[in-house]
């Protein structure tokens, strides 16, 4: 169940005003992102709809903004050219179940992973993205059909209006805050557009968004296991886009809003709202960050911002599109560019320098990542890069001090986490042939971290029993002593005081 957080009615005004706005600035995403995967305009907007509806009754984040993107719309251009929009919807639907699976099993923790720097290359990008793609409003169609770069008149009118709209946004919240200052902005120039008759580009100017209610359909595809072979990779890919995305969002709209919301359950909202929407012809979405920000910035908080912006959506398509379609598109051009001003992180300019090497390098690897290819790429890319460069760092700290005491034993202390990165470090400072008899190795100031370091103590067990010495291991753990299945009962493991803590491998909580 959910419950609308509005202890008072500004706060409730303050929600539906500000879902309205984003419900606004939707509308030509939708549209754009439908014709980026080769698809009837409504299936964008019927997806907007949907998903926006059902995340923001059911997901782990109030006040974020679901609706149909980009990043899963790029996915889908080679199934709906191939196979057609029926394998379309079936890959939505499956979508939708694996990211329920995803969010059952507590798949959403591992969002906890992604470095800073990995964070911060991804809204950098995102911004970059965002950017990039409002210039294709400043095409029109030439007299062939083409479309080119706007010169003259056209142009400085676009350019004049966009101006005009991000100075509303930005002072009109000096003279009162009582209304978002980007549905005024909309608004305002909106009116200057149709009361002076000014030649600019509509929204209509894209598609018609007018519609009826979407309807239940079963997708028209063949239930087999070449259906299945044919949908699963896209759905797998989609899957991973739309998770990573949302919860990176979520994760940033959890700093800006000094809040936490719930990972795993926003995955199951997700992968709910995913499969419903492939039974009611949408295209499936997840987080928007661009709407999202639009939201937070208008003093959206509650889950009734998100319900008022998919309510008000569906109200265009079904009775408003005449209206709608004639806001000038340069008003939401200047709401996206102050989203991108908003969005982009521009202290990271400043600790570039200071930061390590490593970490600027990230963020620079993911920003670029993001634009050239896709979110979930980048992601993948900086948490490796950051995963190796750690490696890399902590495999020169492990320390063995080499002693002998008064019995003439050779004794080894180990310090620092013993792991993969740092195995072949750990295996060449044994002298093993100049050692006593009797050598005695101390892991009280040690992490046993993986496998590879408990293969690289059997290992240097097997040396030390091969050259016929008594090895004892002190103060490991019951773990890593149940998996030294090569020395056997041959190397003494002392189990007094046995840490109790548990390699990489386990499942964290």
């Amino acid at each position: 169940m959910f419950e609308i957080h509005a202890s008072k009615v500004s706060n409730l005004k303050n929600d539906v005003l500000s879902g309205f706005t984003v419900a606004l600035a939707l509308v030509p995403e939708a549209v754009a992102f439908a014709f980026v995967a080769g698809v009837d305009p409504l299936v964008g907007l019927y997806a907007a709809f949907i998903v926006g509806l059902i995340t923001s009754v059911f997901g782990g984040r109030p006040g974020m903004i679901s609706g149909a993107t980009g990043a899963m719309a790029v996915v889908l251009v080679s199934l709906v050219a191939i196979y057609g929009v029926q394998y379309l919807f079936a890959t939505v639907v499956l979508t939708g179940l694996l990211q329920i699976l995803a969010g059952i099993f507590k798949l959403g923790k591992f969002i906890r992973l992604v470095p800073h720097p990995v964070m911060l290359g991804f809204v950098n990008g995102l911004a970059i993205v965002i950017f990039l793609a409002q210039l294709g409003q400043f095409k029109e169609p030439n007299a062939a059909g083409e479309l080119e770069w706007m010169v003259g008149t056209p142009l400085y009118t676009m350019a004049g209006l966009i101006i005009l709209t991000m100075a509303i946004i930005h002072f009109f919240p000096k003279l009162t805050k009582a209304v978002p200052s980007t549905l005024v902005a909309i608004v305002a120039v909106s009116f200057l557009v149709l009361g002076t008759n000014l030649d600019t580009r509509l929204v209509g100017d894209i598609a018609s968004i007018a519609g009826g209610l979407p309807t239940f359909s079963i997708p028209e595809v063949p239930f087999n296991f070449e259906t299945l072979r044919i949908i699963f990779p896209f759905a797998l890919v989609l899957a991973a886009i739309g998770l990573i995305e949302s919860l990176l969002t979520l994760t940033l709209i959890d700093e800006l809003t000094g809040t936490r919301g719930r990972g795993n359950k926003e995955c199951i909202a997700q992968g709910a709202a995913n499969t419903v929407t492939g039974f009611f012809g949408g295209m499936g979405g997840c987080a928007m960050i661009g709407q999202s920000m639009i939201n937070v910035n208008s003093g959206g908080r509650g889950r009734a911002s998100g319900i008022t912006a998919a309510l008000a959506l569906l109200g265009f398509i079904l009775f408003a599109s005449g209206l709608i379609e004639q806001i000038p598109l340069a008003a939401l051009v200047g709401v996206m560019f102050i989203v991108v001003i908003g969005t982009f992180e521009w202290s990271s300019f400043r600790i570039l320098g200071k930061v390590p090497k490593a970490d600027a390098f990230v963020i620079i690897l993911v920003s670029g990542v993001t634009v050239i290819s896709d979110l979930a790429i980048a992601v993948v890319v900086g948490v490796i890069v950051s995963a190796l460069v750690f490696a890399w760092e902590h495999a020169k700290h492990i320390i063995i001090a080499r002693s002998t005491d008064e019995n003439g034993y050779t004794i080894y202390e180990v310090t620092g986490p013993i792991f993969f990165g740092s195995v072949s470090n750990f295996l060449e400072q044994f002298d093993i042939e100049n050692d006593s008899n009797d050598v005695t190795i101390e892991f009280k100031r040690s992490r046993v971290a993986d496998h590879s370091a408990i293969e690289a103590i059997d290992t240097l067990a097997e040396r030390y029993l091969a050259k016929g010495k008594v090895l004892h291991l002190k103060h490991l753990n019951q773990e890593c002593r149940t998996l030294l299945k090569k020395a056997g009962d041959l190397v003494e493991v002392n189990v007094i005081e046995d840490p109790e803590y548990h390699i990489a491998s386990d499942t964290l909580e």
